[in-house]
């Protein structure tokens, strides 16, 4: 009796277990299924919608497009589809094309559909409503997107950022004057691109930027400065070679450079002796480019008397460039001279007929 019950027991176990297995593959079958059909799906509608962008570019927007295309258009999968295809189409074209691609993002009413993403709580979909906003020329949702810029997400702060500055220009850097965040190298480029013109009552502006806690914010406006070689705020410059961050201060010394007048290479002698070993090497690489004879003596100096190998490679490169080659070779000739030196000076005479 025991026994019999047991078997039944087991039975009933393996049974449920079965069922259970068999309920998983159904499953994973339909939603396989569903992923699969979803898939083709997307494949049928990007062979449509780039053949519609294409015939729109081609032709103009006069063209119809077919009775398939008008059906799908209707669908939410389709049109997010759409808006995604065209944003990524305005960054291939210029001039009547990117003006016709905006026309279709009119015509299909695709707005509403980037405007909806903003209200999302996935990362991925509000940076990219942003995004779409911001290539089909949306200016009227920059108040929404104003609002991300202190999003806890980079993906979507980043975008905000790139928004701002695309429509408003230097006017759209205002976020500097707070952002405590790191502005990548990617996302400088972007932003430094998007600014065309400087106002002429914006020293006071990028004096404070200048200033700012966040390296990164000085580093981005030192590239503002030169980018638009902005020779009013030199001495600002001259100021920053004092900064704590060895990174800024190579900045700052790229920009005297740019900047570069009649003083700026006495003035970096000057602060040589104060500077970190990675800014006294790049004062030398100015110096290597900007030719002023009035830094011959000092590098000289640098290459007979500093103990860095790097600090006598960069000085004796630096006095190829303005033409002291005589020099180098009594130097490298002189019993009192090392084998070291010997070799740097030989290195940079190479570089130099090279």
């Amino acid at each position: 009796m025991f026994l019999t019950t047991s078997v039944h027991f087991l039975f009933l176990v393996f049974m449920g277990m079965l069922s259970l297995v068999l309920l998983l593959i159904i499953a994973v079958l339909i939603y396989s299924f569903y992923q699969y059909r979803e898939s083709l799906h997307i494949f049928r509608w990007s062979e449509m919608i780039n053949k519609r962008i294409s015939e729109v570019i081609v032709y103009g927007e006069e063209t119809s497009a077919d009775h398939n295309f008008s059906a799908a258009s209707g669908n939410s999968l389709f049109r997010n589809l759409f808006l995604q295809k065209l944003a990524e189409s305005e960054k291939k074209f210029s001039g009547a094309a990117q003006h016709t691609l905006k026309g279709l993002f009119q015509e299909y009413g695709l707005q509403e559909e980037a405007l909806k993403k903003l209200n999302q709580k996935k990362i991925h979909l509000i940076a990219g409503g942003i995004q779409e906003l911001t290539a089909m020329n949306v200016e009227e949702a920059l108040p929404k997107i104003s609002t991300f810029l202190t999003h806890p997400s980079a993906q979507v702060y980043q975008e905000a950022q790139y928004a701002m500055v695309h429509f408003k220009g230097f006017e759209g850097l205002h976020f500097l004057n707070s952002i405590s965040t790191k502005i990548s190298e990617w996302q400088q480029l972007r932003l430094l691109i998007s600014v065309t013109s400087i106002p002429e009552d914006s020293s006071d502006s990028i004096k404070s930027w200048v200033e700012s806690s966040n390296d990164s914010v000085v580093i981005f406006t030192l590239n503002l400065l030169r980018k638009f070689q902005v020779l009013s705020l030199y001495p600002t410059v001259i100021d920053v070679l004092d900064h704590p961050s060895v990174d800024v201060r190579l900045q700052a010394v790229q920009t005297l450079l740019s900047l570069e007048n009649s003083s700026t290479v006495a003035h970096l002698m000057e602060v040589y002796p104060q500077q970190p070993l990675e800014v006294q090497k790049e004062i030398l690489k100015v110096m290597k480019k900007s030719k002023d004879q009035c830094s011959v003596d000092f590098l000289k100096d640098q290459l007979l008397n500093n103990t860095d190998s790097g600090i006598k490679v960069y000085a004796a490169e630096a006095l190829c460039s303005l033409e002291k080659q005589e020099f180098l070779v009594e130097t490298s000739k002189n019993n009192t001279s090392s084998e070291e030196l010997i070799q740097i000076i030989k290195y940079a005479l190479q570089e130099k007929v090279c």
